[in-house]
């Protein structure tokens, strides 16, 4: 591999004139939302989150990995409507030697590190972890959080709904009828408000950044990326559902209904529908139902993947032989404690 150099990325414009780095972030066959340059621009916009963008380039290969300041610790350029971080490499390229590079620089730039959620399904938390223990970073992994998802293989909608819990299947055929179902692929200002409408008299906690979603929604609108799905009784909004579909999967962003709509179990009747259009009419391979513990996932969800977070800390840094001697003292404990 030719030599790596590393640069570091403060305004996202300076990401968009470099064409390589910008095939890496742009849509694709594997894509996600949360890897491409406009979620991070929501981020820095919407989320008032300020980037720092770590590119190592060799040639035309690059790895980047998106992070922020946080004082003196540097972390992953996340927040709560993140499903995952994950570093970003050329297909083909040397992923180990990039990373490394990458690990290797930045002890320059803090000397505390924090990222999460970390997938690991193609080794992304573990080459992260080796590449930062290799550059002398002292390196604690732990899981952080769940992501729940559905592999379709193939079937048809029926052939899953037929393979649901019993008592879903059996609220579906109760309470199906009591609402009408709706599903748009593009925004519209009319039915976002009733998400929005809908969401505020739910149980759902405040929103974190009602912009930044309706920011994303229209883009992914305007895309033909967005699934939104809306439930009716006697003509009321009462259920609303947000998806989108790139890359091969559905993504699930959020669902909301009315506390006074809950005997009509709208939300599963809805939820119904939106696996029936993205399993039969956009024929994903993967439903992902993002981060959390929701028991209420397991219905419909059919495997669960862990997310990780790695703390990484310089071992000669002073500032960090309090944290460290915490860390080490719960990885002793954790070993000493039976399973």
């Amino acid at each position: 591999m030719n030599l790596v150099n590393v640069a570091y990325h403060d305004d996202l414009k300076e990401v968009q004139g470099d064409a390589a780095l910008m095939a890496l972030l742009s849509p694709g066959p594997d894509s996600t939302p949360f890897d491409r340059l406009e979620w991070w621009r929501l981020l820095v916009e919407e989320a008032d989150i300020l980037p720092l963008i770590a590119v190592a380039q060799a040639g035309k290969a690059r790895a980047v990995l998106p992070l922020t300041r946080k004082a003196r610790r540097v972390e992953g350029l996340v927040n709560w409507y993140s499903f995952r971080l994950a570093p970003l490499v050329t297909p083909g390229a040397d992923a180990a030697t990039l990373i490394g590079a990458l690990a290797t620089d930045l002890a320059g730039q803090s000397p505390h590190i924090m990222l999460f959620p970390l997938p690991d399904e193609n080794g992304e938390a573990t080459l992260l972890q080796t590449a930062f223990r290799q550059a002398g970073w002292a390196v604690f992994r732990e899981p952080c959080d769940e992501n729940h998802v559905l592999p379709v293989n193939g079937r048809s909608f029926a052939d899953y709904l037929a393979a649901r819990p019993g008592p879903l299947r059996t609220t579906l055929k109760r309470k199906a009828s009591k609402v009408a179902v709706s599903i748009e692929t593009r925004f519209n200002p009319d039915s976002w408000a009733a998400y929005e409408a809908i969401y505020a008299q739910s149980w759902k906690p405040e929103e974190g950044s009602p912009a930044f979603l309706r920011r994303f929604a229209e883009a992914e609108g305007a895309a033909g990326r967005l699934r939104l799905g809306l439930a009716r009784a006697d003509g009321v909004p009462v259920a609303a559902q947000f998806w989108t579909v790139e890359g091969g999967t559905a993504f699930i962003h959020k669902l909301a209904h009315t506390e006074a709509s809950k005997p009509l179990s709208p939300g599963t009747t809805l939820s119904a529908a939106l696996f029936e259009h993205v399993i039969d009419v956009d024929r994903v391979n993967l439903v992902d139902f993002g981060t959390g513990t929701d028991g209420y996932k397991r219905d419909w969800m059919e495997a669960m993947r862990p997310r990780y977070r790695l703390e990484m800390l310089r071992p000669g840094w002073p500032g960090n032989w309090p944290r460290l001697a915490r860390l080490l003292a719960k990885r002793l404990v954790s070993r000493q404690t039976p399973a």
